[in-house]
């Protein structure tokens, strides 16, 4: 399996330092996170000549750009034009970058949005997107998140797309923390449509949802990983650890060595 951390888990480092730290640990991959502060340089107003030299030294460094994470989102009629165009813009980066996906959101329903109507709404926004997307090599990979977290709702709205460019990033805690769907019942609804992964460990404590190392938490990522070898297409499966209270570089090698211990099981 191939495995990648997103840039939440060195926000301060430099892209040559975050893939000299994926080289470091044995991670395949990196996963930029634009418009949140880091430091890597790729953004969606990143010169042509710098995005070039980013995908340079990806591939000098033997590590790969795997995704590009965003925060666009479709579910708000207000957003609808502001969001296509960043889509298309964060698109053009991926390409620029070398990197095969996006990651994008469902996002929150627009207010008094009924369920069907914003399945149709994120159906057609992706759908106007998904041709730009398919020339520039780029996968769009909406997540279970926000008020996507029931793959199920996710599926509907992928079925009208129906277009290659537009699949799926599981995220494996989403559905069981938010929506009460089993992991193996998520995996089957979404098998299909997974091009992307997250993964990360928690569990309820108080009146929150704490960061765990894997396989102290609730999310059963052995089982997971179990599903996920099924796949005729491997997706990465990358690290989203947001502000955790831990050095990096304790947590990315436990981490990693945690889940290729599950593959020999």
């Amino acid at each position: 399996m191939k495995y990648a951390f997103m840039t939440f888990s060195c926000p301060q480092a430099t892209l040559r330092e975050a893939l000299a730290l994926a080289k470091r640990f044995g991670y395949d991959g990196i996963e930029p996170r634009i418009a949140s502060g880091h430091r890597h340089g790729i953004e969606l107003d990143t010169p042509a000549g710098e995005r070039a030299a980013a995908a340079r030294e990806a591939a000098d460094a033997g590590v790969a750009l795997c995704c590009v994470a965003t925060s666009c989102r479709y579910a708000d009629p207000a957003l609808t034009t502001v969001m296509l165009d960043e889509t298309r813009r964060a698109v053009d980066l991926a390409a620029d970058v070398g990197a095969p996906a996006i990651r994008v959101f469902g996002g929150k329903l627009g207010e008094g949005l009924s369920r069907d109507d914003a399945i149709d709404l994120l159906a057609e926004s992706l759908a106007s997107v998904a041709d730009h997307a398919a020339q520039r090599g780029v996968t769009l990979c909406v997540e279970t998140h926000d008020d996507w977290c029931d793959p199920a709702h996710l599926v509907a709205a992928l079925e009208k797309v129906d277009h290659p460019a537009v699949m799926a990033n599981w995220d494996i805690m989403h559905p069981v923390r938010f929506a009460g769907v089993a992991m193996a019942e998520a995996f089957e609804t979404i098998k299909p449509w997974i091009r992307h992964v997250h993964f990360h460990d928690g569990a309820p404590e108080g009146k929150g949802y704490p960061l765990k190392p894997v396989g102290t938490g609730q999310i059963d990522h052995a089982q997971a990983v179990r599903l996920l070898a099924t796949l005729d297409v491997q997706p990465y499966l990358s690290g989203e650890w947001i502000n955790w209270d831990e050095p990096c570089e304790i947590y990315l090698p436990r981490e990693l060595a945690t889940m290729r211990s599950y593959e020999s099981r």
